[in-house]
């Protein structure tokens, strides 16, 4: 399983890369593993200004529905509009293509305060 060590990581499976002020969103190789061959991703938050913990979007796969939740506040800036045509990217690289949603972020501090690479490995573990 890929755990990249530079990412944050949260109990509801997502990794969150900060570059400024800016984080990146995604389901880590894990969540993407329990769910199946995703089949969609819905996601209509963009410009919309959230708290964490609110949903942001969905992803379907062929075993299940699942929310995604917002690990920090803040606003969605960007979504990944690749997903629409290509929803398996969620699965073959979680990490690159597969990435949902840019957030500018409230608080950096928010990010920090999220789980490193080894403390989601002992939630989930590994």
């Amino acid at each position: 399983m890929n755990l990249p060590a530079d990412l944050k990581y949260t109990k509801d499976h997502e990794w969150v890369k900060l570059e400024g002020d800016v984080v990146t969103i995604g389901v880590t190789d894990f969540a993407q593993g329990e769910l199946g061959d995703v089949v969609f991703v819905e996601i209509e938050t963009e410009g919309e200004t959230l708290d964490a913990e609110d949903t942001f979007g969905t992803v379907e796969a062929v075993k299940t529905v699942s929310d995604l939740y917002m690990p920090v506040a803040g606003e969605v800036i960007e979504i990944n509009t690749g997903l629409e045509d290509a929803p398996e990217s969620v699965n073959n690289d979680p990490y690159g293509d597969g990435w949902m949603i840019k957030v500018r972020v409230n608080d950096t501090a928010d990010v920090a305060a999220l789980m490193d690479v080894d403390a989601y490995k002992a939630a989930i573990g590994q």
